[in-house]
């Protein structure tokens, strides 16, 4: 053959490399030669026995599911592979599957029936089978007695909804959720649901979570024994936490489905199942319920939820987005129908002041999950399609609901909006819209005129016709509602400039004024809170000017009545609320502008960015004092909890550069903590953008560095602050981040061992090492300190303890530093250390030759701290079992100074001092080197 085909992979040849390394106890690499060989192998028998050798390696492992799937294929190949079954044997067991692993050895030992180990297993295995099947009948006595009190009108409320809860707790865990499915659950389940009492509907919902979560086969049992469109009717209900409940078992049946089981059947037990039809249903029924009539707000929030989480790939490597299109086909209609509901007319379809804008996320989500030009132009098609099929000369409700799906699409998948913005017939349609009697005709159109002009649009003809179109509404209408939306309108069109200052659309003053309308709007309790929230909209854009945020954090009234929407059920206000807040704190990105440019530029007459008086730290440093004091923080912490689909990624980038501002001032940061701040920022910091991590990241050092840890973040929360502090250690991160983070750990690592084991789990020991090198002084110190904190770990102690570093070195260095602090961090790590490991007294001798100039220094300290710290190290010598070193020590000018501190008179504040000291000369007689009492001549 050619040379190419001598170098072709032969299996054998892995597979003997395999055993090798197996040989060897390298179980990594024997898995990495036994996959290859299975790779390039053909032949059925050896293909058996890589499998089963590679079943070996996963045992050894404690892979136990991997361990089991491959000795199946080996057995698959010959059902009387002794060695295959056994190994299977061991990882079902491991993996609590007695039965199945009971079968398997019994089979072991027909085979062989000498075989000493065998039996052994079986009697074993067979003991605990009946042990475990004694406990399960006092069990299945326990389940149906749960069912009975549940279902007896007589039982009293507590023992109900104790034998509720317990029927929840059961169903979680896997041999609970079976003895249920087992004892006729499913039926008295719906007996559950039948009573229609929320607390009992709410028990059987979530027993039924537990019952499918993790277990295919019964997930798809119960879904067939319930029926998809029950658990739709009881999602339709008109109660939050049912619909709440609903939409997680749905959750949990479609990650059962989706995930594959996680359990493992050999083919003596092939279960064929295909979740594929059960999932297409559900899908079905899900888009079904956007429509329906009977469905309330929550349930079709939640019917939106389902369909925004599972239906777009999660991972864009993934090429499968069939989910997707079928979703387009059969529901982006519906979806549109949904986007296009007036609430104020009658008979529309029952929503949530949320559902709207869940309905955009879902639009965008599915949009952005397209992959081609043809699947976005049908994308197109569908929609242009639906909003043109409305459009009818004779029905105005049918054409402001073609105009509201367009805003539904202008707040989801922009470009696809704006270019049906540009279509033919559809700003005729608004401006007659605006010429409406009806006050629902004209908010309808603004609404829309407003969604449409966002930057992206800025240079198309919105701009030039919205503009006029708005300022007439504006000043014709009588009505509140629609002078408001018409007034964000032109906030919005307007706001070219951001927060430049010579840059305004309208006069002089004129911002002001309008400002002062919509605080004035905002404060009006009895008008409804979607005209209020176009009120804060319209701030969101007035704000910029440096003006308008003075007065707005002036006026109380307006704050409170901000933070107590911010506060309320509807979520869509998110945004809205978070530009403020960034406007009026200034947290926005800045842009540089260059001195020179900005010569150059007047000299040409151009135009040139300039900053407002008011938009300089001290003012900016009030309005954060004002807000805190107006209760911002408070409002941050009910925002933060929101759901993902309406809080996103952006929304909460803003608020952290919100809070990183409001953390500024030292002298802030104890109002934050006692407010719940700390414990707010958490969630900002584990998810969202990078940048927004990173700055929550950093206000949560500010807080921690500044502010006792335990009551800032308390209980568990504590632990969850550990990995973004250490992210901020990355020497990418700014100077002042890596400072912060450093001073917040060093408070962390002072608090407990568990804390100290987290951090140094972080992987940030590196880093703070790192940072001891630093010459930044402050940086340095930082990092000192936090490293003395740390020393008490074993993982710390042995890193002093490796060769070919100058980790050691570097200590005892920084202890003949002139910075006092630096110095008593270092000597006090030094102390710590060689009081655990008395080799680091040897070798902090080797590592450097001024170690003895250096210890003599520190005791001669007029520091007492500092003293201290060195005397417990000179101690820590003379006790280290190393006699040479000792006897250095005593022969050296050492023994002078410890006799002089030794004979000092009794005095409270030095006295710890003296006691060391004392000590000291103590050991040296002990260990001989110096006779009792004698004074040096």
């Amino acid at each position: 053959g050619t040379p190419l085909m001598g170098e072709m992979a032969d299996p054998i040849q892995f597979k003997d490399e395999g055993n090798k390394y197996f040989q060897a106890g390298d179980m990594d690499k024997a898995i990495e030669f036994y996959t290859k060989a299975i790779k390039s192998c053909k032949d059925k028998k050896v293909l058996a026995i890589i499998y089963r050798n590679r079943s070996a390696c996963f045992l050894k492992k404690e892979s136990y599911a991997n361990a089991a799937s491959d000795a199946t294929k080996a057995i698959d190949v010959d059902a009387a592979d002794v060695k295959a079954l056994f190994r299977r044997c061991q990882a079902l067991e491991k993996l609590g599957k007695l039965d199945m692993a009971f079968k398997d050895v019994q089979r072991c030992s027909t085979i062989e029936p000498k075989n000493k180990t065998f039996l052994e297993t079986l009697r074993r295995l067979g003991a605990e089978i009946q042990a475990k099947l004694k406990t399960s009948f006092s069990t299945d006595s326990r389940v149906q007695n749960m069912f009975d009190i549940l279902l007896d009108e007589e039982s009293d409320k507590e023992k109900k909804e104790k034998a509720a809860n317990n029927l929840v707790v059961l169903a979680r865990e896997d041999a609970g959720a079976e003895r249920i499915f087992q004892n006729n659950g499913v039926a008295l389940l719906l007996d559950l649901l039948g009573t229609g009492k929320v607390e009992m509907v709410l028990a059987a919902i979530r027993t039924f979570a537990g019952m499918c979560t993790g277990h295919k086969a019964r997930a798809m049992a119960i879904i067939h024994m319930v029926g998809i469109d029950k658990l739709c009717s009881i999602m339709a209900v008109d109660n939050e936490e049912i619909a709440l409940a609903t939409s997680d078992l749905f959750q949990c049946v479609n990650d059962s489905l989706t995930g594959g089981d996680r359990r493992i059947y050999g083919k003596e037990e092939a279960m064929v199942l295909d979740a594929g039809k059960d999932l297409k249903s559900i899908l079905m029924a899900l888009l079904d319920m956007l429509i329906n009539k009977k469905v309330s707000g929550y349930g079709r929030d939640q019917a939106l939820n389902l369909l925004s989480r599972n239906v777009p790939r999660k991972n864009k490597k993934d090429t499968d987005h069939s989910k997707t299109l079928f979703t387009i086909d059969h529901g982006l209609k519906k979806i549109l129908k949904v986007c296009g509901q007036i609430p104020e007319l009658p008979d529309q379809l029952p929503m949530t002041e949320n559902t709207q804008l869940i309905a955009s996320v879902l639009l965008n989500k599915l949009w952005d999950d397209l992959r081609c030009d043809p699947e976005r132009d049908n994308y197109r098609e569908v929609c242009d399609e639906y909003i043109k099929g409305k459009f009818d000369p004779n029905d105005m409700d049918k054409n402001i609901h073609a105009i509201n799906a367009l805003s539904g699409l202008l707040q989801g998948p922009f470009e696809v909006g704006n270019q049906l913005v540009g279509r033919q017939g559809i700003m005729e349609m608004m401006v007659a819209l605006c010429g409406s009697e009806r006050e629902v005709d004209q908010m309808v159109a603004v609404e829309a005129l407003i969604h449409s002009s966002t930057k992206l649009s800025r240079a198309s003809f919105i701009i030039t016709n919205g503009v006029s179109l708005l300022k007439d509404v504006y000043k014709k209408t009588k009505n509140e509602k629609i002078k408001i939306r018409s007034l964000v309108g032109l906030c919005k069109l307007g706001s070219a400039g951001g927060d430049d200052y010579s840059m305004r659309q309208f006069a002089e003053g004129s911002t002001e004024k309008l400002a002062k309308q919509c605080r004035k709007w905002l404060c009006n309790t009895a008008m409804d809170t979607r005209t209020r929230k176009w009120a804060i909209e319209g701030l969101a854009y007035l704000t910029q000017d440096a003006d308008v945020k003075d007065e707005f954090v002036e006026d109380e009234p307006a704050l409170k009545a901000m933070f107590d929407l911010a506060k309320s059920k509807d979520k869509t206000i998110l945004y809205a609320v978070a530009c403020t807040l960034v406007n009026c704190t200034n947290c926005y990105e800045k842009k540089d502008f260059l001195p020179e440019l900005v010569q150059l530029a007047k000299f040409s007459k151009q135009h040139v960015p300039e900053q407002h008086p008011k938009d300089k730290k001290d003012f900016i440093q009030k309005r954060v004092k004002k807000l805190l004091k107006g209760g911002i923080i408070s409002a941050l912490s009910v925002m933060v909890k929101a759901d993902n689909t309406l809080l996103t990624d952006q929304t909460k980038e803003m608020l952290s550069r919100v809070f990183l501002a409001l953390a500024d001032d030292i002298k802030d940061r104890g109002t934050i903590c006692a407010q719940g701040g700390g414990k707010a920022l958490i969630p900002l910091a584990l998810e969202g953008t990078a940048i927004g991590k990173v700055r929550a990241a950093h206000a949560l050092a500010k807080i921690a560095s500044s502010c006792n840890p335990e009551i800032a973040f308390p209980g568990e929360r504590i632990y969850e602050v550990v990995r973004p502090l250490v992210s901020l250690l990355q020497p990418e991160r700014e100077g002042v981040e890596n400072y912060e983070a450093l001073l917040s750990l060093t408070n962390l690592a002072g608090l407990n061992d568990k804390l100290r084991v987290k951090i140094l789990k972080e992987k940030a020991l590196p880093e703070i090492e790192q940072y001891m090198f630093e010459d930044h002084d402050h940086i340095r110190l930082a990092a000192t300190e936090c490293m003395c904190n740390l020393v008490t770990c074993k993982e710390v102690q042995d890193r002093y303890m490796e060769d070919g570093n100058d980790r050691l070195k570097l200590l005892v260095l920084l202890c003949s530093e002139e910075d006092e602090k630096l110095q008593r961090a270092a000597a006090g790590a030094l102390a710590m250390l060689t009081a655990a490991n008395k080799k680091l007294c040897t070798k902090m001798t080797l590592v450097t030759l001024q170690w003895m100039e250096i210890l003599q220094r520190l005791i001669l300290h007029d520091q007492p701290q500092i003293q201290h710290r060195g005397l417990v190290i000179v101690y820590n010598m003379l006790n280290s079992d190393d006699n040479e070193l000792a006897k250095k020590l005593i022969e050296s000018e050492i023994l002078e100074i410890l006799s002089v501190i030794g004979k000092g008179m009794n005095n409270p504040k030095r006295q710890i001092v003296i006691d060391v000291a004392r000590t000291c000369l103590t050991k040296a007689m002990d260990l001989g080197l110096i006779k009792p009492f004698t004074t040096p001549s």
